[in-house]
């Protein structure tokens, strides 16, 4: 295969031709061309569905931090946190075994089973009270928000007093425009709010997530401290966007909301069409080859960064048929949205119990649900590392 250049010389663009499609302009040259990241390091764009999930079940590819490079044009310098211990996204075996071994049996799909009824009771106190407050309402800050973060909360152990302060946090490192000293004080002041619940759960354990990482034998307090920034982050702000930006593609595709009106045994299978359709995780995921690697043609060297574009991975009509369009009834399972291989997602249960439950309550609560706005008014997440929309104002 030749070798071909992506027509992008500094990063991902952030902007979308459509709120719920891939930049255009990433799937032009696929499914593996060269790429130039913001910071002007050459590497490559992977953009085709098949060519990702080998690269993601490939051991010789790493994802340790030290070949990674910022995808979006940004002022940051570096990605932030990228060297705190115990961030075990960056990590390969048998370090990232090790964190994956003690928290495995936290994420279940036996356990998750087991909190559905206490996750009914926090969508419905919650949809009850945006009922209660009336229209129009904000989807985001009166409901995606606050189920998703209390329930990532409760499950890792962390006391309702402390959440919105996480929620402020974790909402400034992942915007792409902040002021790099506001992004790192946002981030030290994550640290030692963790650093302070780890310490608690030492003295006091409980039934909760903290209190293993806080027990385990081969994991430090400092690795604790990053292993719990990532389960907070990446479970609270991805499941929050999918509630908002999957309701709004439900709006915006009138057909296919009459569909699960109509029957609410489509909603598992609808979950996993709006993970794949809309994959809000849109910086894609990088990897780097531990020795030459030939991919669909193409040789990867050794120490190159290879980065896995997502949402247009799961679009990919040699995969997918009529990937464009948004059809709940497909339930199209195999997409790559939870990632592949022994980095695939963790929380990717409780993600879709979440969802499930969350997009139901709305189903049966809000039958006449509707935009308040027109579509040009609704501002899409594109400054965030994770997609979705910063507010969503609803009436029924």
């Amino acid at each position: 295969m030749t070798e071909k250049t992506c027509p992008i010389t500094n990063g991902l663009p952030t902007l979308r031709e459509r709120p719920f499609d891939p930049p255009q302009v990433l799937s032009a040259e696929g499914p593996i061309c060269r790429m130039t990241f913001p910071d002007g390091y050459e590497g490559w764009l992977v953009t085709g569905y098949q060519q990702g999930r080998e690269i993601l079940s490939d051991k010789r590819f790493s994802s340790a931090a030290a070949h990674k490079h910022l995808a979006f044009p940004s002022d940051r310098a570096q990605d932030l946190g990228a060297e705190i211990p115990g961030l075990f996204e960056h990590m390969d075996p048998p370090e990232h075994t090790r964190f994956r071994r003690l928290l495995a049996g936290q994420f279940t799909l036996r356990r998750m089973r087991a909190l559905a009824p206490r996750i009914e009771e926090i969508t419905a106190q919650h949809a009850d009270a945006m009922l209660r407050k009336g229209p129009p309402a904000d989807l985001v800050a009166d409901y995606s928000v606050p189920v998703s973060s209390q329930v990532i909360c409760e499950l890792l152990g962390v006391p309702g007093g402390d959440r919105q302060r996480f929620e402020a946090d974790s909402e400034k490192l992942l915007r792409l425009d902040i002021d790099p000293q506001e992004a790192q004080a946002a981030l030290m002041d994550l640290v030692e709010l963790t650093g302070e619940l780890l310490m608690r759960k030492q003295a006091e354990p409980a039934d909760d997530v903290l209190s293993v990482l806080v027990a385990g034998e081969d994991i430090t307090l400092p690795e604790a401290i990053g292993a719990t920034l990532l389960l907070l982050v990446a479970g609270h702000e991805t499941t929050a966007n999918m509630l908002s930006l999957g309701t709004y593609a439900l709006l915006s595709n009138p057909g296919q909301m009459d569909l699960l009106r109509a029957d609410e045994s489509l909603v598992e299978g609808a979950v996993e069409e709006l993970l794949r359709y809309l994959t809000v995780v849109h910086v894609g995921v990088q990897r780097s080859p531990t020795e030459d690697v030939e991919i669909g043609g193409v040789t990867l060297r050794k120490g190159e960064t290879v980065l896995i574009h997502l949402p247009t991975a799961n679009r990919d009509p040699n995969q997918f048929a009529d990937p464009d369009r948004l059809d709940v009834t497909q339930g199209r399972l195999g997409h790559l949205t939870f990632s592949h291989g022994i980095h695939q997602c963790l929380g990717q249960q409780l993600a879709r119990l979440e969802l499930r439950i969350g997009y139901t309550a709305l189903l049966r609560g809000f039958p006449e649900l509707r935009l308040a706005v027109s579509p040009e008014e609704i501002p899409m997440r594109s400054n965030m590392t994770v997609y979705g929309v910063h507010r969503l104002p609803v009436a029924w």
